[in-house]
């Protein structure tokens, strides 16, 4: 309980300090935009490069656990999106959501949580599942907002929209070339490297800041809520962050256990992540891309108090 609660201060703290800063007025009102538009077109490509250029095939080529957690994380974020179009929600907003409920914060908690957990042992693991949820999850994600954004009749033209938006994406751009430089076997410069590392440090801390400056504004009409209006957000909520702490990390276990029979290390591994709140990608894209973000950051937060329970109740049972 302990060790869970000392990840997550960190994590609640950047969150603070960016709502005290706009709450006095250090940072602007356009401060929020901004930044996630360093940590978009930057911060967040450099290290996803730079996850993918130093990875090591032995260590990440996992066919089992790439396939319980892929699978579990998949499962979770179609089954909310196929919910939310039923609901008459947009295309790219039902994708926000689809990431709220099966994108987990891998890259804040999932490394010095397994570390503390489970040892040295499972950091090659979790690295898979980093790369799984910051590159294949999230490039469905982009995919799927790129082609919902499109208005084009004729299917060519729309394919030819989303090609080019997606050839143009950072996001999709980084990780593409890193795994060049793996599959190439080159070693990066180490000045460049400085620079990679420099900017995928930067990444974290300022999403969580940006996360921080939009709490702190103040909203008018819907987003405060009234009536059925926050009534209809707070079952939203509930059932993201039901499927986020609560459905993913069943499905990955139940796969891990029963359909790939992973040996108990993997399992742990692979649920512990699975187990973990939403992270800041969905908030991300959902301020770059222009859409709701307020039920977003609020799934964030309330996953990330919540995660302090329900993950130490599965280490306390299970490992």
């Amino acid at each position: 309980m302990i060790s869970t609660l000392l990840v997550v201060l960190p994590i609640f703290a950047l969150i603070f300090l960016g709502w005290m800063a706009r709450r006095a007025n250090m940072l602007g009102a356009n401060a929020t935009t901004e930044i996630n538009r360093f940590v978009v077109n930057l911060a967040l490509p450099a290290l996803l490069f730079d996850i993918l250029a130093h990875a090591r095939w032995s260590d990440i080529w996992q066919p089992g656990f790439i396939l319980a957690f892929g699978l579990g994380s998949l499962a979770v974020f179609g089954l909310t999106i196929a919910i939310r179009l039923r609901q008459k929600v947009h295309l790219a907003d039902a994708v926000v959501d689809g990431l709220n409920a099966g994108y987990a914060n891998t890259g804040f908690m999932g490394f010095p949580l397994a570390l503390a957990v489970l040892g040295p042992a499972a950091l090659a693991p979790t690295s898979i599942a980093t790369i799984l949820t910051v590159c294949v999850i999230f490039a469905f994600g982009i995919i799927l907002i790129e082609a919902g954004l499109q208005t084009e009749a004729r299917r060519s033209h729309l394919v030819l929209k989303v090609a080019g938006a997606l050839i143009r994406n950072p996001l999709l751009i980084a990780p593409a070339a890193g795994a060049l430089v793996l599959l190439a076997g080159l070693s990066v410069p180490a000045p460049v490297e400085t620079i990679f590392k420099l900017l995928g440090g930067a990444a974290s801390p300022c999403a969580l800041v940006a996360l921080g400056l939009f709490l702190a504004e103040k909203r008018k009409g819907r987003e405060e809520g009234a009536g059925t209006g926050a009534r209809t957000g707070a079952v939203t909520i509930s059932l993201l962050v039901g499927f986020k702490l609560i459905l993913q990390p069943l499905v990955t276990w139940l796969l891990a256990s029963f359909v790939f029979h992973l040996p108990p290390p993997l399992i742990h591994v692979a649920v512990l992540i699975a187990a973990l709140p939403t992270g800041t990608g969905s908030f991300m894209l959902a301020e770059f891309y222009r859409r709701e973000a307020s039920v977003t950051s609020r799934v964030i937060l309330i996953s990330t108090i919540l995660s302090i329970l329900t993950v130490s109740a599965y280490i306390a049972i299970a490992v």
